[in-house]
């Protein structure tokens, strides 16, 4: 078993690791519900390696070369790999920055593509229709379910899903055939349909909320989201192959192996599928997770149990050769920090591990819930911790929080040797900063605290005589 975060826990099966080790392989997925994606590997001890990070409603997942490509509330992201072939950072083998973002609004994303030739296609469910991006606009339609009459952002058919076939756009899938603002909603059961891109057929129906279409193998697979079943077309009859006890959503293929996102049931938008009642009937609940379904058997070989705060899943992504993924994200200095460079050799860590300076309320993330004010006064938490890699330049963003100012400093005199400093923080936000220089003279080893700041709401709570403290120590080890 292995937790990301105390409010997230993620329950492997007892040959989970060892098929993804064996495999060499490693998936991601999204949850909008929560705002986060999630990288899964094999760590060092055996146990399942989780990454997370925050994005702002991340829903459609693509994976294609050394990249992903998500959809989020209202821009598109790609994240590339930013380490060589065998380098590594920390435990890393493939570290993903978000590189570039097109900003949209918010069209309802769902399942997203990147093609061979590096056009964006997506679903854009809000206006029931199949865009690309083009510059000077939010989106550009490519082609419209043929009963739309009209693209405006009325969600009218729930169109969602996206098949690719020989690299060009092939299946959709959507909850119904209405052309009235949600009047999906009232079709639910089995007013599903797939339907064929280029001659504008319908080509199944009787579907409950039918999501993932995917062309692997010489089938067409979806999901039949209402009823909880992966299956395939045969024709215009979709044959049900494994029931999975959720909503199904987010399908990837891995060899002879399927891996299929569960959803918990939620209400009202999930009440009186026809999965609840199958649920009820054997005395189950709906889960959220993973499942790795055997495509010569149908069974399930191996799952992922989610529980706590996550309740749903939306995509799903096999990332092959990859042992031990990680992401960037928002949400710490990480994002800041890391460069790379022709030349550089690798990641090159620029800054030193602690936040900029703010004084009350925190830089708000695009998108993400703001953060409560930093805590004041003798009720606040303060974490002291070494501050590494310090050089006169990548100190300058930390100028607010040197006294006497070290900018000056360097102005007028060299510096001598290693820089050493000791932060404080509330909230990971810096309230104090004590800065010293060790050098080397005449042999021996001499130093001297040349800086040493700590913001007016804290200075009653001894700060300045506990960083003074804790740099000492630090100048005394080697």
């Amino acid at each position: 078993m292995t937790s990301s975060k105390s409010s997230v826990a993620l329950l492997g099966s007892e040959q989970l690791y060892d098929w993804l080790n064996q495999e060499a392989l490693s998936f991601a997925f999204t949850t909008y519900q929560t705002n986060r994606l999630f990288l899964v590997g094999c760590g060092g001890n055996g146990h399942l390696a989780v990454n997370e990070r925050l994005f702002d409603k991340p829903m459609g997942l693509y994976a294609r070369g050394g990249s992903l490509y998500m959809g989020t509330r209202y821009q598109l992201w790609q994240l590339d790999n930013c380490l060589a072939a065998g380098e590594r950072h920390q435990l890393a083998d493939r570290l993903y920055v978000p590189r570039i973002a097109y900003t949209t609004g918010d069209l309802n994303v769902h399942d997203v593509v990147m093609t061979a030739d590096q056009q964006w296609l997506f679903i854009n469910t809000d206006f029931s229709c199949l865009a690309t991006l083009q510059p000077d606009f939010s989106f550009v339609p490519l082609w419209q379910p043929p009963f739309i009459s009209k693209l405006v952002a009325e969600d009218r058919c729930h169109l969602n899903g996206l098949a690719m076939q020989g690299g060009k756009p092939t299946f959709a899938t959507a909850c119904s055939r209405t052309d009235t603002a949600a009047g999906w909603r009232n079709h639910r059961v089995n007013g599903g349909i797939v339907m064929h891109i280029p001659s504008n057929e319908i080509i199944a129906t009787g579907l409950s909320m039918p999501h993932s279409p995917r062309w692997y193998q010489g089938r067409l697979w979806l999901l039949n989201s209402g009823s909880g079943e992966l299956g395939y077309l045969d024709g215009e009859a979709f044959v049900p192959m494994t029931f999975c006890p959720g909503f199904v959503r987010g399908l990837a293929f891995w060899r002879h192996y399927a891996l299929v996102g569960l959803s918990k049931l939620r209400s009202p938008a999930f009440s009186g599928l026809p999965l609840e009642t199958r649920l009820a009937a054997s005395g189950d609940t709906a889960q959220c997770g993973m499942m790795v379904v055997d495509l010569n058997t149908g069974d399930v070989v191996h799952w992922l149990h989610i529980d706590g705060v996550v309740e749903e899943l939306f995509d799903v992504v096999v990332l092959p050769a990859v042992r031990q993924p990680q992401v960037l994200g928002f949400q710490n200095d990480d994002i800041e920090r890391l460069v790379t460079f022709p030349g550089s050799g690798g990641v090159v860590t620029t800054k030193p591990t602690v936040k900029r300076p703010g004084i009350g309320m925190g830089v708000q993330a695009a998108g993400l819930p703001r953060q409560n004010p930093l805590p004041l006064g003798a009720s606040a938490v303060v974490k002291y911790q070494r501050v590494y890699h310090l050089t006169p330049d990548n100190l300058l963003p930390y100028e607010a929080m040197t006294l006497p100012s070290l900018k000056q400093r360097w102005q007028t005199q060299a510096r001598r040797g290693e820089l050493l400093a000791v932060s404080a923080s509330v909230a990971g936000e810096m309230v104090g900063l004590a800065v010293a220089e060790r050098w080397l003279e005449m042999g021996q080893t001499k130093s001297e605290m040349i800086s040493l700041h700590v913001l007016p709401a804290y200075q009653a709570q001894a700060v300045a005589q506990k960083l003074a403290a804790h740099l000492q120590k630090a100048l005394m080890l080697p």
